[in-house]
């Protein structure tokens, strides 16, 4: 049974964008159709704190420790792999795809794969762990299917 055959839905994300692609053909000659974007704005973590990091006394005499911040910044990153996933559950739960190759960074993966329903992770054919977001579609397309012959 071919991993990449037609109707075959290809996510390419990172922590801030994914796209949401179909194939229209085969593995022997891949045509991916951009079908949804989902993008979020994600400022510098500097950008989105409130106040400069507390201070706590410590045990000797004048003597303070700057505690460490929230990063919210990071927070955000693993907010939207969790978004993503719960759309592909969605997805998934309406019969919109009988298979998926998920494209993602290693860590947002792991996110992925930590929080995806077992409705989409039994939909999962392959996954390659490559950053391919600010590819054209056209070098995605071949970069898959290399990916999925090996």
């Amino acid at each position: 049974m071919a991993k990449l055959a037609k109707g075959t839905w290809i996510v390419v994300t990172d922590s801030e964008k994914a796209l949401f692609m179909r194939n229209l053909t085969d593995l022997q000659d891949p045509n991916f159709e951009v079908t949804d974007t989902e993008q979020q704005d994600n400022p510098s973590d500097s950008a989105q704190s409130a106040n400069r990091p507390g201070r706590m006394q410590d045990g000797g005499m004048n003597q303070r420790s700057a505690l460490d911040d929230t990063d919210w910044h990071e927070l955000a990153k693993d907010r939207f792999a969790k978004d993503l996933s719960d759309l592909l559950y969605k997805a998934a739960h309406k019969g919109l795809f009988d298979k998926l190759v998920i494209v993602a960074s290693p860590q947002v993966l792991g996110v992925l794969r930590d929080d995806m329903h077992v409705e989409v992770t039994s939909k999962i054919v392959a996954e390659i762990p490559k950053t391919l977001t600010n590819h054209p579609v056209h070098e995605i397309e071949q970069i898959v299917k290399h990916a999925l012959e090996a």
